[in-house]
């Protein structure tokens, strides 16, 4: 099935949100919790986004069971927009010109015309996908029209020749063409696994085609929030509260 043919605007920079205008009887399917805001005559079909097998394979690698449609019933054009949850780019991805599909990081996913089919691709190895780094679970696009996914920070694109290779932390990896070939490779040693601090798994990513990776993944600032959370209290107020807390949990006697 075709694509809908959808217009699209980007407003923003470091905190993008993207605005879709559909004409009457188009649509566009999103991830569940990315919706904005939509006017009037658009409404919103909620499903398993391939069925039931598709939802519970979506739920086994840590993404919603659900895949939001939203359909322009009205009798003109209607606009809906969407955003990701964290700061960073927008990445449009025009499926058409880029082969028909492209495979993209479990949690970089926001949108895609409808007609977009929108599967689960584990890696080649499942025991990869599980144990390396971040968790390396792709979804595939495919299909004829427009995709939108996110990249933490900025966005990073390359173009890989024939047998070019690039290794990559898995977290920082977007989306790329499944022309290229990629692998998960232990980082061995001691000395790198113990003292290394970029992760014991990288991707090996080899040409041809293209690759998009972001500066900030969303695990890598979670990561450093919560490192700093504790200073930024401060030991005094984290002794009061430890103190307060422990007298209401122990029963501390006053006299």
């Amino acid at each position: 099935m075709a694509a809908d043919v959808i217009d699209y605007k980007i407003y923003g920079q470091s905190l993008q949100l993207i605005e879709i205008e559909l004409d009457p009887g188009e649509g566009v399917r999103a991830e569940v919790g990315t919706m904005i805001y939509m006017e009037e005559g658009i409404n919103m079909q909620t499903s398993s986004g391939g069925g039931i097998f598709a939802g519970f394979k979506r739920m086994f690698t840590g993404e919603g069971f659900f895949i939001t449609t939203f359909l322009n019933h009205g009798m003109g054009k209607s606009r809906v927009g969407f955003a990701a949850p964290y700061p960073g780019e927008v990445i449009p991805l025009d499926l058409g010109q880029l082969g028909g599909q492209f495979l993209c990081q479990k949690d970089s996913f926001i949108c895609a015309a409808k007609g977009i089919e929108i599967q689960v691709a584990f890696t080649k190895r499942l025991g990869s996908g599980f144990f390396g780094g971040e968790g390396f679970i792709l979804q595939k696009l495919q299909g004829d029209g427009m995709a939108f996914i996110h990249a933490g920070g900025a966005i990073i694109e390359k173009d890989l020749a024939v047998g070019e290779r690039l290794r990559v932390d898995t977290g920082c990896l977007v989306a790329f063409a499944p022309s290229v070939d990629y692998e998960i490779r232990f980082i061995g040693g001691f000395r790198n696994a113990l003292f290394g601090g970029e992760g014991l798994f990288l991707a090996q990513m080899t040409g041809p085609g293209k690759v998009f990776l972001q500066s900030l993944p969303f695990s890598r600032l979670a990561e450093r929030i919560t490192a700093t959370l504790p200073n930024l209290l401060g030991e005094t107020d984290s002794s009061k509260s430890g103190g307060f807390l422990g007298g209401l949990l122990g029963g501390d006697d006053q006299g």
